[in-house]
């Protein structure tokens, strides 16, 4: 069940980072001024992005500097 939107899994993968990058630069503002629905309905959303994406992508390349032993060699 989506909570607002095209299902995910519906998204072409171009319109779903489309849309990913939207929420992330929406995040802040939402997260600051927004209603508690308006905040839920935005980390429903985000949830069900991302969750395809990862589904999308399990092997998706990670930043050996995002990782804890990165982190500490710097």
């Amino acid at each position: 069940m989506t909570t607002m939107g095209i299902d995910p899994a519906q998204l072409s993968d171009e319109d779903l980072i489309r849309e990913l990058r939207h929420l992330h630069v929406t995040r802040t503002d939402t997260f600051l001024h927004g209603s508690d629905d308006a905040l839920a309905t935005h980390t429903s959303r985000t949830n069900e992005l991302e969750s395809e994406y990862l589904r999308r992508n399990p092997d998706r390349e990670v930043d050996p500097n995002r990782l804890r032993e990165g982190a500490r060699a710097r």
